[in-house]
């Protein structure tokens, strides 16, 4: 894939003619198409917009750490190790040779997502119809959905790998039956201080509303309920985070700028003009190709249900 952009200029106008189902003038469009999908980049000035529309819509990428691999390899330079600052005497060695190694590949996928959406003919024919605005925003929301399920559940196998991956994601800091006071104060003491001053919870309603209910020996709640923190750290809530069941990681607590969210392509979109012509609609197919792994599995740290006996 090259990292070829196409610019607000005669791109964008055809593009957006047979967004709109008019005469598609395909040798203008030649330059974005994917040929195996029947689709074409998006503008860049639109591609942009969807990717400011998307970090809004996806959990992760507010969080994570995000970049774009269009022209690259299939891996790229992670740093696994900490940088070194020491006071050196007059003369002595400076420890540039300490941090040669502190780099290792790693492997990037290139996962398709797929969206889909439909417009009536007549919003589409409509002049004062903002079909960009429509499709851009409709896009995002399905994405940031799929992408948040699939960077916290992802198996790594079609798909991103995601922080609950088992021996890929986030290591289990404490197993527990029940989640008390004491599992929460030892799961945020298991992350480092170094990725506890950025680090965030992240659970779901079931979840929360459960330790919500936890106090210490004295009465005093551990959730502060004016700003949403538990122990001066931010709680996020995902409904794409497990309940407390047996065997599941209902609690994530650390750094997530450690999750790393490529981005392998540009949005593309394939309209069909054709499928749904008898009732008077146009099909919108939207596609993603990205991938997403913690690079660091000690920035984030688990809660794990023990498994019930099975006698």
């Amino acid at each position: 894939m090259n990292d070829k952009r196409f610019y607000t200029g005669e791109y964008d106008r055809y593009f957006w003619d047979a967004a709109r189902n008019r005469i598609r003038q395909e040798d203008k469009l030649l330059a974005g198409r994917i040929a195996g999908l029947g689709s074409y980049h998006v503008p860049d000035a639109a591609n942009t917009k969807f990717d400011n529309l998307l970090t809004q819509e996806s959990l992760f990428r507010q969080y994570a750490t995000t970049m774009t691999a269009y022209d690259t390899s299939y891996q790229i330079f992670a740093k696994y190790t900490d940088d070194l600052a020491m006071f050196v005497p007059e003369g002595g060695d400076i420890p540039i040779y300490e941090g040669i190694r502190d780099f290792e590949t790693v492997a990037v996928g290139r996962y398709k997502l797929a969206a889909f959406t439909k417009l009536s003919e007549e919003f589409i024919h409509d002049a004062a119809f903002d079909i960009e605005d429509y499709l851009l925003s409709r896009f995002a929301r399905n994405f940031g959905r799929a992408e948040t399920d699939a960077f916290i559940n992802g198996t790594g196998e079609d798909m991103p790998t995601g922080i609950l991956c088992s021996g890929k994601g986030a290591e289990t800091a404490v197993a527990t039956d029940s989640i008390t006071y004491d599992d929460v104060i030892t799961l945020y003491f298991s992350v480092k201080p170094e990725y506890r001053s950025r680090a965030v919870w992240m659970m779901n309603d079931t979840t929360a509303l459960h330790i919500k209910t936890l106090k210490d020996d004295n009465g005093n709640y551990l959730w502060r309920e004016c700003d949403d923190t538990i122990l001066g750290r931010k709680v996020v809530i995902s409904e794409f985070m497990p309940d407390m069941e047996s065997g599941a990681t209902p609690v994530v607590f650390g750094d997530f700028s450690y999750y790393w969210v490529i981005t392998r392509s540009p949005l593309s979109v394939r309209v069909l003009s054709e499928k749904f012509a008898a009732v008077g609609q146009v099909g919108y197919l939207g596609f993603e190709f990205l991938d997403g792994k913690l690079i660091r599995r000690e920035a984030v740290k688990a809660i794990q249900m023990n498994t019930a006996d099975s006698e």
